[in-house]
């Protein structure tokens, strides 16, 4: 057996502990905005994540189909966040990902750390935990098994879960129709920025260079949720995010100033713009600040696929057409892989200033 380098945090949930480790206790600016996420999520007032029903996207009838994509574009520009329906997914296969990955966080630790990732060496791919990458030493209350899922010739079969037997089958399927769904929404957003429909595509890697990177999110349950995130404050970096979960709530959208609890909405899957999108589209469509609470009395697990460009191959910086001279461009040209260092040194940099403050 593979020893970890920390405890997993399932098996901190399952010992009985009363109060959680301090790494885990988020700063105290942060303790007075998190609730209970089950009172959060009934309430009805105040602004509720947009859900984009996604039937007439393609619609013969012009009009019909433009109101659609208007939508998913206005979307697109107030929240960066959306419930997606009748998105082209059968429930089935979403239920068979939902099964397989679940059936995987079932089986004991011992058994999971067979597939464990090794951070320190720069192999993320497997299971694992967060480690403490910035300055405060902090740690977020979830478990996860993170592997590259699509195009498929670049994924390494040898670390994806072998149970259950038909784990490769539906998370491969599953890939491939959210492939297809990624085009039709980055077609959209191009149409929107009024750029050719196939603009977005090429700029973030086109079919065969931009990759889909799932990470299921396992957050046991916590004897003292009030004082921990299941993953902390972050926009994504991906071009397109696409999530699905078990219908227990947690995701929190930051949101004119407030933190807005997601509904669970069922059959959905809910789609977030990157930081890739955001630049290319010079800020127009939003990247927003998310975050993840967990709970006492239910595991929460999340599905959630980013769709990333290429590391180094493309340089990310505001598309010609989205600058102007009322609208210089907002964003400097970096490769993906710079933005990711560039925010992990901020956050490096803003959690010294903390300690010091």
């Amino acid at each position: 057996m593979v020893t970890s380098v920390a405890p997993r945090v399932e098996s901190l949930s399952s010992s009985g502990i009363q109060s959680i480790p301090k790494e885990y206790v988020r700063p105290e600016e942060e303790l007075t905005s998190i609730g209970n996420v089950f009172e959060e999520e009934k309430k009805r007032d105040g602004p509720q994540v947009p859900t984009i029903d996604l039937k007439e996207i393609d619609s013969e009838d012009q009009v019909v189909r433009e109101k659609c994509r208007e939508q998913l574009k206005q979307a697109a520009i107030d929240w960066g966040v959306m419930h997606l329906v009748n998105h082209g997914i059968s429930d089935e296969l979403m239920d068979k990902v939902r099964e397989a990955g679940q059936a995987f966080f079932n089986l004991p630790v011992e058994e999971k750390e067979k597939h464990a990732n090794d951070q320190a060496s720069g192999n993320v791919q497997g299971y694992g935990s967060k480690l403490a990458n910035n300055a405060s030493g902090q740690l977020e209350w979830e478990d996860y098994f993170f592997h590259l899922i699509y195009p498929e010739d670049k994924r390494d079969l040898s670390i994806w879960p072998k149970t259950p037997k038909d784990y490769i089958e539906v998370t491969s399927e599953y890939a491939r129709q959210l492939r297809s769904l990624a085009t039709k929404i980055l077609s959209v957003l191009s149409l929107g920025l009024g750029l050719e429909e196939g603009r977005l595509e090429k700029e973030v890697g086109g079919l065969e260079e931009l990759l889909l990177q799932m990470k299921i999110n396992y957050y046991p349950k916590c004897p003292q949720p009030e004082l921990a995130l299941g993953v902390e404050a972050h926009t994504d970096v991906s071009a397109l995010t696409f999530i699905l979960h078990n219908m227990v709530p947690g995701l929190q959208l930051f949101y004119e100033g407030k933190w807005v609890t997601a509904k669970c909405v069922p059959n959905s899957i809910i789609m977030h713009i990157g930081d890739t999108i955001e630049i290319l589209s010079n800020g127009k469509y939003k990247s927003i600040l998310h975050r993840g609470l967990v709970n006492k009395e239910k595991v929460r697990i999340s599905w959630a696929v980013f769709c990333e460009p290429p590391k180094e191959k493309i340089i990310l910086k505001p598309l010609p057409e989205t600058v102007s001279e009322t609208e210089p461009p907002l964003f400097p040209p970096r490769t993906f892989q710079q933005h990711i260092q560039h925010k992990l040194f901020r956050k490096t940099q803003d959690a010294l200033l903390n300690k010091q403050s």
